[in-house]
C-alpha cells in the first residue's frame, strides 16, 4: 500500500494545528514563507492555505496577507475538523478517556461498509471526547487491519486519530456522514453523565483516504446541549408542475 501522502496535505495539518492555538485575526505565515519552512513550491503552500480558507479557518487580505478566521461556536455540517483543533478554536481545552484500542473480527456491517473480505479484522478505538473536563461525546471509530500498526502505536489519550493516520499514510481525505438523535444507553449514561433515556446527537460517518477506499467507519454519540452543528443549505423552489 502506497504511504504517499500531499504536502500540501501536511502543511495543512501543520496550519490547523497551529491556527487552534491562535486568536482571531492573528497572521499566519505568508506563501514564501510556507515555501521557505516546508521546501515547497508556491503552488504547494497556495492549496494548503487555500483548503483552510475554503473552511472559514483562514481568510486572505490582497496585499497584507493571510490571518486567522473567526472561530464558529458550532462545526458545520459539510466540514469535518478534528475534535481536538474544533475545541481549540472554542476557546475549550480538549483531552479523551480512552476505553478501547484493539483488533478485533469485524461484524457483517463494519466488513460491507468498509469494503472487507469475510472473516477480516478490524481496528476499534472508544473514546470519551471531553473539553475543559466535560464530557462531551461517545466516539467510537473502525478501522481496517491494514492500520493497526499505526493505530495501536497511537496514544490516543492525548493524541489525535487523524494526525496519526495521516503520518502512517492514511489520509483521511472525504466522506458522508448521517445525524440522527437517539436515546441514552446504559453505557452513554454513565460515560457521559446524562440520564437514560435522554437525548443524544448521533452523527455516523464513513470517511474515505486519499485513494478513495473506505478507512474509518465512526459513530460519535454527543450529550444533549453540549455540542451543535450548524448546517449551510440552498433554498430549492417549487418545480412549478
Amino acid at each position: 500500500m502506497s504511504s504517499f501522502v500531499p504536502r500540501y496535505y501536511e502543511i495543512e495539518q501543520v496550519l490547523r494545528t497551529r491556527i487552534a492555538g491562535l486568536d482571531e485575526d492573528a497572521p499566519l505565515p505568508s506563501d514564501a514563507q510556507l515555501c521557505e519552512e516546508f521546501g515547497v513550491s508556491r503552488m504547494t503552500a497556495r492549496n494548503a492555505v487555500q483548503r483552510l480558507v475554503q473552511e472559514g479557518l483562514a481568510y486572505r487580505i490582497p496585499g497584507r496577507g493571510t490571518f486567522v478566521g473567526a472561530a464558529d461556536a458550532h462545526r458545520h455540517a459539510s466540514k469535518l475538523i478534528g475534535f481536538s483543533d474544533e475545541m481549540r478554536r472554542s476557546g475549550r481545552t480538549p483531552s479523551s478517556t480512552l476505553l478501547e484500542q484493539a483488533v478485533r473480527p469485524a461484524d457483517d456491517l463494519e466488513r460491507r461498509r468498509l469494503g472487507l473480505p469475510e472473516a477480516a479484522d478490524v481496528v476499534v478505538v472508544r473514546r470519551v471526547r471531553l473539553a475543559d473536563g466535560e464530557p462531551i461525546a461517545l466516539e467510537q471509530a473502525v478501522l481496517p487491519a491494514t492500520t493497526a500498526q499505526v493505530v495501536l502505536d497511537a496514544d490516543l489519550a492525548r493524541g489525535s486519530l487523524h494526525e496519526a493516520l495521516t503520518a502512517g499514510g492514511f489520509v483521511p481525505s472525504t466522506g458522508r456522514g448521517t445525524i440522527e438523535v437517539a436515546a441514552a444507553t446504559a453505557e452513554d449514561a454513565r460515560t457521559l453523565q446524562v440520564k437514560r433515556g435522554e437525548p443524544l446527537l448521533v452523527e455516523r460517518r464513513l470517511i474515505a483516504d486519499q485513494h478513495g477506499r473506505p478507512l474509518e467507519l465512526t459513530e460519535s454519540r454527543y450529550a444533549h446541549g453540549r455540542y451543535a452543528i450548524d448546517v449551510d443549505f440552498v433554498v430549492i423552489g417549487p418545480s412549478g408542475t
